[in-house]
């Protein structure tokens, strides 16, 4: 029964899905810079629902299991490096591959990095992404997110993120 209770985090590897996922548990800022071998799950319970997130690693050898995945979850939560221009090209096309057979899962997509300098704006993303094709029949969502310094309380865009999810998460249940 467990099942389709989860969230699955995706993105290439680099773009901070790790940290993410940290930041929105502890609501604390924690960097990772280890790349996620594999699988990352972590439980968040907020005062309204309990949220699985499942992350599976961006690594090419990983990109394999992620369309395993996707018809078991609520929720896609795509995340992509903002400041990272010469890959915006491939996240975009994997991102159109994995959801062009799953027409109503909503979609979180989350600009990450953008504190960095040389960091694209949230339209510039929309527009590399090219979300717009993706069609007007899903829940589709962009927030521009980053994960600052370590151990300083979250930024205001991602418990923006956080809020997000956790209503998506209840009307999808």
């Amino acid at each position: 029964k467990g099942h389709g209770k989860q969230i699955l985090v995706l993105g290439l590897d680099g773009a901070g899905k790790t940290s993410i996922l940290h930041s929105l548990a502890t609501n604390h800022v924690k960097r990772s810079v280890a790349p996620t071998e594999g699988f990352n799950a972590i439980c968040i319970n907020t005062e309204e629902s309990q949220m699985e997130f499942l992350e599976i690693g961006g690594s090419e050898s990983l990109r394999s299991y992620w369309k395993m995945y996707l018809p078991k979850v609520l929720l896609l939560v795509y995340v992509v490096d903002s400041a990272d221009h010469a890959r915006l090209p491939m996240a975009k096309q994997l991102l159109h591959q994995l959801i062009q057979n799953n027409s109503t899962l909503p979609v979180v997509v989350l600009a990450n990095k953008q504190d960095l300098e040389g960091a694209y704006c949230i339209t510039d993303i929309h527009d590399a992404l090219a979300l717009s094709d993706i069609g007007d029949e899903r829940k589709m969502f962009l927030i521009g997110t980053h994960v600052a310094e370590d151990g300083s309380e979250i930024s205001s865009s991602m418990k923006d993120a956080k809020e997000l999810i956790g209503t998506l998460v209840l009307e999808t249940q």
